[in-house]
């Protein structure tokens, strides 16, 4: 199957997501407890769907169940401009209880259906080793450029492609919303008792 450009890094990014959540500075592992915080944090993690969907799809992590694998095939091989719509893929999937809570607060949230539809792609991948890329270096990069970090592209889905091969000099107040947001996504990690990421 071919997995999209755009799926190929977000799972990259949200597999690096999780390998942070799972161990504190210790070595110990802190998955649940640090996914517990999160989901109670969701109202200040909505602000943060469209600009860095992977630090926040850990919240639904393990909370879905798949029955019809055709769909979530396709939805794997769309782009962020073209990705199914959240009531196609929700119709080929069961949530869990307390997932049904999050989502229902989510979906009204700006980007919330895209954002849903990606949680589902990336978690599906989640249980498909055989289908998730092995080798992120070895992805498909116009610019023949290795992939960055998980948080160096946090543009929203739709603006992603268009930002990765512009002039960041050409924008300077979305480099300092930018900069603004990670900061203020750190900080709150960090009042979690997660790593700092700088």
């Amino acid at each position: 199957m071919h997995l999209s450009p755009f799926f190929h890094h977000l799972h990259s990014a949200y597999q690096a997501e999780l390998d942070d959540l799972s161990q504190d500075s210790e070595g110990r592992n802190v998955l649940r407890q640090r996914l517990d915080a999160m989901r109670g944090e969701l109202g200040f993690l909505l602000q943060m769907l469209e600009r860095s969907p992977e630090m926040v799809a850990p919240v639904l992590h393990q909370g879905f169940r798949f029955r019809n694998e055709r769909v979530l095939l396709q939805l794997l091989q769309s782009e962020a401009d073209t990705l199914l719509p959240w009531s196609t893929v929700h119709a080929a999937l069961e949530l869990s209880p307390w997932a049904e809570k999050l989502v229902a607060q989510i979906l009204p949230a700006p980007g919330g259906d895209a954002f849903l539809s990606v949680c589902a792609a990336l978690e599906y991948l989640q249980g498909k080793p055989a289908l998730a890329p092995q080798h992120p270096e070895t992805a498909q990069d116009p610019d023949g450029d290795d992939d960055e970090g998980p948080h160096d592209s946090d543009s929203a889905p739709g603006q992603r492609d268009a930002d990765e091969h512009s002039d960041p000099s050409a924008h300077p107040d979305q480099d300092e919303d930018r900069g603004a947001h990670d900061k203020a996504g750190n900080d709150w990690l960090v009042q979690q008792g997660f790593d700092s990421k700088d």
